[in-house]
């Protein structure tokens, strides 16, 4: 980040607050931060538009902190069950990844930040929330309902309400939820609330008006909407062969660590068994995986025991992985946003990275909704003949016969 931007020491922050900024080896401000910490430290409400990897969360949670740590109550009036602040996120990845931001950036002012949702211990969390007293709840929006309905925990107390991805929750059918959720908050004049949204679409913008209280609206554009440290590839593959073409760029280029992107859990788990037989080191990241079974994969990509992380972009959301050399689109996404996110998951953190995308007929139909997206015209060519070949491995060539079945019903 340039000096442009303002440095977070510009804003006077509580020392303890300050001290964990430090830490984390941040001086000045993204975007984001810039523009939400003026309005949001003054307890302004705020409704910002900006993408996934803008520096968002941090944003929210310097403005939670810091607002503690001015109106601290003592411990003695402190109850269980009665977080002061509330952050609701549509998927478990991206609630576990705010609630690692979160405890980095309280490790000097020690408040107790605790996280539910789903597909993780019911009983541990439920005793955790019965029995601390919680500075920052981070959660889920079933796993949330539960324990509301459950009446072991109470939003009555809510100094801060932030909805993080609210068009995602949208998009994923949660805000029936939400709108639960809220009608047990405080009162919105009675506290602060931010939203962020990468899209502000009418359906947006509706429930932002409803939540908020004079809000601000701040957006900020990326940079640019293709990452430019992402040298993009096009290939015109038919159906049939987009298996093959995969396998053999992973054998026979230099792919360190690759993410492949399909548009559905049916399409991930058969390109998963059928990498894995062909000798690939592959693992499956889609919805109908056990939580903790999705952890212990993050981590085994993370170190490099996995070399393949084959996902749906919904389970994707919130992953932020260093040195992810490739990216797959075995398919394009429907939502052009999602091919943005997708491939900024390489070209992360100063490095350059390779996405390739296999376009069949199907893929066709998303084609000029994506250009106009991006504002440029794609050239697709056809992959180049090594990619074409026959795959060779000799361990897999029972399963060859099903490589057509695979991708026809993949598709």
């Amino acid at each position: 980040m340039t000096d442009t931007q303002p440095r977070f020491r510009d804003f006077n922050l509580d020392e303890q607050l300050q001290r964990g900024i430090d830490e984390l080896g941040f001086e000045h401000c993204t975007g984001i931060q810039g523009e939400a910490l003026p309005k949001t430290l003054k307890g302004h409400d705020l409704i910002g538009q900006a993408q996934t990897g803008t520096g968002k969360t941090a944003a929210f949670l310097i403005t939670a902190i810091q607002r503690m740590l001015e109106n601290p109550i003592p411990h003695e009036q402190r109850y269980a069950s009665e977080p002061r602040v509330l952050a609701l996120a549509p998927t478990r990845e991206l609630a576990l990844q705010i609630a690692r931001d979160a405890e980095a950036l309280t490790r000097f002012s020690n408040h107790n930040v605790v996280t539910t949702v789903g597909g993780m211990n019911y009983d541990r969390q439920r005793q955790q929330i019965r029995h601390e007293a919680i500075d920052i709840l981070v959660a889920t929006p079933g796993r949330l309902l539960d324990f509301l309905g459950s009446k072991d925990v109470f939003l009555d107390q809510l100094d801060l309400l932030i909805l993080d991805e609210a068009d995602r929750m949208l998009d994923m059918g949660f805000i029936p939820d939400v709108k639960k959720i809220i009608r047990h908050c405080t009162p919105r004049e009675r506290r602060q609330t931010v939203l962020f949204s990468a899209t502000f679409n009418q359906d947006v913008l509706n429930l932002a008006s409803m939540w908020s209280e004079n809000a601000e609206f701040i957006e900020i554009e990326p940079e640019t909407k293709a990452a430019e440290r992402v040298e993009q590839h096009f290939y015109t593959v038919g159906d049939n062969d987009k298996f093959k073409v995969l396998v053999n760029y992973l054998n026979r280029h230099d792919v360190s660590r690759a993410i492949v992107f399909a548009n559905r859990r049916d399409q991930t788990r058969r390109l998963d068994e059928g990498l894995r037989q062909r000798g690939v080191s592959s693992a499956l990241l889609s919805g109908e995986i056990a939580q903790n079974q999705r952890l212990k994969t993050l981590n085994n990509f993370k170190s490099g025991r996995v070399r393949v992380l084959v996902a749906t972009d919904v389970a994707a959301r919130g992953i932020h992985v260093e040195n992810v050399s490739h990216v797959f689109n075995y398919n394009l996404p429907d939502n052009p946003e999602d091919y943005v996110h997708r491939i900024g998951r390489t070209g992360r953190a100063g490095a350059y990275g390779t996405s390739v995308t296999l376009a069949g007929e199907d893929d066709s139909f998303v084609l000029p909704e994506l250009e106009t997206y991006l504002d440029q015209k794609l050239s697709f060519v056809r992959p180049p003949d090594d990619l074409m070949t026959q795959i060779s491995d000799a361990r897999t060539a029972r399963s060859e016969s099903t490589e057509t079945e695979q991708e026809t019903g993949s598709e």
